[in-house]
């Protein structure tokens, strides 16, 4: 059996969500609550052995797909299929405890951790990766986890691999980047669990479609673009006021603009945030369900606010 270390982290996409596929800059970061890592059944782990099993057949119908591109081949790398299909046939799964549908990147981790114990020749993390590393990496990461969502940009698993937070530029420049730590007393990011999954593949197909109509476009490419791209060089350079003003721009497009991927419990909590000004909340993810990812000036001020309304919150990143 090929030995399989990698523990793969779950991802938060601050900023990029839809816009990244109109050529917006987006902004990536490990979230490292939630991890997964290839496992065997009856591997003297206490697991679910149902969630096991279904994981297992998973991996099975996954090997299906990636052989049969590399029958027509148009598999973009060499993949140790034969010690692939071996080890799922044993009984290899994805221990993970990243929730499925919630936006932070479970099969992207998964694809993380195939790529990692398999690919021939991969091309390994570190701070040596160049340009051309990088974009191939997120062409095989789209290729693998289109499987799951119907298409994909690819920066999930790219995310899960390099382990670090990763800007993308609109010229499809990626390189890994820090944010400041000194950027709020008191602000901070989180989440809120709207207690179920989402489906990304409908919700993208929908962003699609809408795309081709030329008012939609324009709106996408002349406020949505810009207000991702400038949240995220103003989170970049520590630009306190800068980064809000333009979240809270960003917040009200999303609760206008792309209402269908925000569930319908939430659209009063959203709007009561942008109201206040105590918090912003943006998509994690497609949207649909899962997580809603905010920010928050002061994270004290939004955790009582979003009590009042029956919300917990989870904390993900102090700012300080």
């Amino acid at each position: 059996m090929i030995n399989k270390e990698g523990v793969f982290y779950a991802k938060i996409l601050l900023f990029g969500e839809y816009s990244i596929m109109c050529d917006s800059m987006a902004l990536t970061v490990p979230y490292t609550h939630f991890r997964g890592e290839l496992s065997f059944i009856n591997e003297d782990k206490y697991t679910d052995l149902k969630f096991a099993e279904d994981s297992n057949q998973s991996l099975r119908d996954f090997l299906v797909n990636l052989e049969r591109l590399k029958s027509q081949n148009d598999l973009l790398f060499d993949l140790d299929l034969t010690g692939l299909r071996k080890d799922i046939e044993a009984g290899m799964y994805f221990e993970s405890s990243i929730p499925q549908g919630f936006g932070v990147g479970s099969s992207g981790a998964l694809v993380a951790a195939i790529y990692e114990a398999y690919a021939l020749d991969r091309i390994t993390q570190g701070d040596h990766l160049s340009r051309q590393d990088f974009n191939m990496l997120k062409r095989i990461f789209a290729q693998m986890e289109s499987f799951f969502h119907g298409v994909s940009s690819g920066m999930d698993p790219l995310n899960s691999y390099i382990r670090n937070p990763l800007l993308i530029k609109p010229d499809h420049h990626i390189e890994s980047v820090g944010i400041p730590r000194e950027f709020s007393k008191d602000g901070g990011i989180f989440l809120i669990n709207t207690g179920k999954p989402g489906k990304t593949g409908p919700l993208v197909s929908l962003f699609f479609d809408q795309c081709k109509q030329e008012s939609f476009k324009k709106l996408i490419l002349e406020e949505m673009i810009p207000f991702t791209n400038r949240s995220i060089e103003a989170i970049i350079k520590g630009e306190f006021k800068e980064f809000f003003l333009n979240l809270k721009l960003l917040s009200k497009f999303l609760l206008s603009n792309l209402k269908p991927m925000i569930p319908a419990a939430f659209l009063d909590i959203w709007k009561l945030g942008i109201d206040s000004g105590t918090y912003y909340l943006k998509l994690c993810g497609s949207g649909g369900g899962g997580f809603l990812l905010g920010f928050a000036e002061d994270l004290e001020k939004a955790k009582l606010l979003l009590l009042t309304q029956n919300v917990e919150i989870i904390p993900v990143s102090k700012f300080h």
